[in-house]
């Protein structure tokens, strides 16, 4: 699994990438998520999405935060620390382990502090979303107790 910032590119390849009709309560659109980085980006805090690539084929989108963005609805934990803001694997290449081959190369990538140290990784999933949090536990994230938004945080530390 490769990791490629989105750019002119792949950005229109990203954004017509989409999850299952009934996960997409789960998780935001890629344009959405395009649209947040800017507006963090824009303001001055760290978004870094990238399409994540299968020997050289687009099958999927993530993208980090570091620090806070001041949103009103991060938890404490996201001070100093990275956020794993975005994941999705396209409809189309979905039940294949590419969610799990995407979280490890996801964390390989943030061991290396591309925007300085951290104690952790942080996530957010809704409730309902039992596949998301079978993902994140057998990777090792933990459940923390805080909340953002509605969603429920688990860390895992660096």
């Amino acid at each position: 699994m490769e990791l490629k910032k989105v750019d002119f590119k792949n950005l229109w390849e990203v954004v017509r990438l989409s999850v299952k009709q009934s996960q997409k309560s789960f998780v935001a659109s890629n344009t959405v998520s395009l649209l947040e980085a800017y507006a963090a980006l824009s303001s001055g805090a760290t978004a870094l999405p990238f399409g994540l690539y299968e020997d050289g084929q687009l099958v999927g989108f993530i993208m980090f935060g570091y620090g806070k963005i001041e949103d009103g609805e991060e938890p404490e934990v996201a001070e100093g620390n990275y956020c794993l803001w975005r994941l999705m694997i396209d409809e189309r290449f979905q039940g294949r382990g590419l969610g799990r081959k995407a979280m490890e190369a996801a964390l390989h990538y943030l061991k290396t502090f591309p925007c300085g140290r951290a104690d952790c990784c942080w996530l957010s999933y809704e409730p309902e979303n039992t596949a998301a949090r079978s993902l994140y536990r057998s990777m090792g994230f933990v459940e923390n107790g805080e909340v953002c938004g509605e969603e429920i945080v688990a860390v895992l530390p660096l």
